[in-house]
């Protein structure tokens, strides 16, 4: 809706205004962003089976979202938090396929989508960091070594986990080798 109102806001003072499409969901269809988008396009159920025979959500079925946006002629798409927001692989299918991603670049994604190169390319660029191991970490031995060099408390957080998956507050030694199977597991 924050997209669509902003939207809205631009066009009242534009001859040549942007037209909204919403796509969604079966459960979705009387939602509130599905009723005020200028057009929409139904992707299908709320969930599919993937290859590996997992059920996922439908926003996250990449093909579906390139079919849809192809329906609907759009040129840009905005995904908002959440599903492919945080997509490299979605955010370069848009790229190849000439509709503006409203967000980072699938290189930026691709990176800050890795903890450890994050946190590097922040120091790099001298925005500063709070204490860490400085590198990947790859067992839990290693991660009781850095911890005790760090100091306890930390936080152990796995490189790929996003969305708080694959993090786990540490407060001694004997908590290290249990969070941080954990940790890895989660993500």
């Amino acid at each position: 809706m924050r997209c669509i109102s902003a939207v809205l806001e631009l066009n009242r003072g534009s001859s040549d205004p942007i037209t909204t499409i919403a796509i969604y969901t079966q459960p979705d269809a009387a939602s509130w962003f599905v009723r005020e988008a200028g057009e929409a396009v139904l992707l299908g159920p709320a969930t599919f089976t993937d290859t590996d025979g997992q059920r996922k959500s439908t926003y996250l079925d990449l093909d579906r979202l390139m079919q849809a946006l192809a329906e609907a002629r759009a040129d840009a798409v905005w995904v908002g938090w959440g599903f492919v927001a945080e997509s490299a692989a979605f955010a370069r299918l848009c790229e190849r396929a000439g509709i503006t991603f409203v967000g980072p670049p699938s290189a930026v994604i691709e990176v800050l989508g890795d903890k450890v190169r994050a946190k590097q390319l922040a120091e790099a660029v001298g925005i500063p960091v709070l204490p860490w191991s400085g590198g990947a970490v790859h067992n839990a031995d290693s991660a009781v070594l850095a911890a005790g060099l760090l100091g306890y408390p930390v936080l152990v957080k796995s490189a790929a986990g996003g969305g708080g998956r694959g993090i786990r507050a540490v407060a001694s030694a004997d908590e290290m080798r249990p969070a941080f199977a954990s940790a890895q597991a989660e993500a």
